[in-house]
């Protein structure tokens, strides 16, 4: 079983009718969160209390976004992470919308929606990663990633942090 960090990951976008099928299995609130850059309320999201170890990965593609341990109670009414998986498994992107400047997350490899980052987060990075819950899957210690996008390892592996 390998372990996490030796692990690589197809950041390949899926084609058009991956993508079609992925949107197919969202409910009407996952679509709005991922696809329409939609915000959950705070303190409803199901991973908001989560404290096993495990790997965040994206609603949409199955691309791992956080890790467990990068997890902690920021006090804001979300999921809040202080890194991201990998730094290339998230792009940013400037979001002006409200009338304020913010930094929006989208999943790398399938564009989806997952939150923002901002700059007031504990050490050792100092950024708070604010996740809506439905945009993530959640896959604990020890169980396989899941392969939404059929494209073999090392997803569907068992994995250990």
């Amino acid at each position: 079983m390998p372990d996490i960090p030796e692990m690589m990951f197809d950041l390949t976008p899926p084609t058009h009718d991956q993508l079609r099928e992925l949107v197919a299995e969202l409910s009407d609130e996952e679509r709005h969160l991922l696809l329409e850059r939609g915000e959950e309320a705070p303190f409803c999201g199901v991973f908001l209390t989560e404290e096993r170890e495990g790997v965040y990965t994206c609603r949409l593609c199955g691309l791992p976004l956080f890790k467990g341990g990068a997890k902690f109670e920021s006090g804001t009414g979300w999921p809040s992470f202080t890194a991201p998986f990998a730094e290339e498994h998230l792009r940013n992107i400037r979001d002006t919308s409200y009338g304020m400047v913010r930094t929006e997350i989208v999943c790398a490899r399938c564009g989806a929606h997952q939150g923002h980052v901002f700059p007031d987060g504990p050490p050792p990075t100092g950024e708070r990663f604010c996740i809506n819950s439905g945009s993530l899957a959640f896959t604990p210690n020890g169980e396989p990633f899941p392969d939404k996008l059929h494209r073999g390892a090392p997803e569907g592996e068992p994995w250990k942090s």
